[in-house]
């Protein structure tokens, strides 16, 4: 076809959100789309960091929730569960770029339907992933225990940052 002759000396790659990711690879992915709005931004002193969290169920990643059903839905599945969570970094100057990222396993004893609800009317968990914080009520009273780093959790793995940092 004459109309596309002119694209013979091109490669076409399709670029699209469908491609399938490793949930580590998620987490890195959306903390690099994050530094990538900024770029442009940047001077020739600053070193930026943007951070994602995502929390995976089994196969699944819980986002941020759109409403309180949603809320509900993800907190009965965490709810007497483990989970990961999992942060992914993004160290970035004009000149240089580090990405990375860190799991951590946590372990929720069972919550009932009154506590999710009075968690969510209380604490408004729409901003969050998975539906909670750690640093909050529900974390306090129903974290049995986590594997990794509680910081990480809460939406920044500063010790790893901090390695990152010393060699950046």
């Amino acid at each position: 076809m004459e109309v596309l002759e002119n694209l013979k000396k091109y490669k076409i790659i399709l670029a699209s959100n469908s491609k399938n990711l490793k949930k580590e690879e998620v987490a890195i992915f959306l903390s690099k789309k994050k530094a990538r709005s900024l770029e442009k931004k940047i001077s020739d002193n600053e070193i930026f960091i943007t951070a994602d969290t995502i929390v995976c169920f089994e196969d699944e990643i819980l986002g941020k929730p759109k409403n309180e059903k949603e809320a509900q839905e993800m907190l009965n599945k965490l709810s007497n569960n483990k989970h990961e969570v999992i942060t992914g970094v993004c160290v970035f100057s004009k000149k240089k770029e580090k990405n990375f990222f860190t799991k951590t396993d946590v372990f929720f004893k069972e919550i009932s339907v009154e506590e999710i609800n009075y968690y969510i009317k209380n604490y408004k968990p729409f901003d969050k992933a998975g539906a909670y914080g750690i640093q909050e009520w529900i974390g306090l009273a129903f974290v049995e225990k986590i594997e990794g780093s509680y910081f990480n959790v809460v939406g920044l793995p500063i010790s790893k940052l901090y390695d990152v940092l010393k060699k950046f």
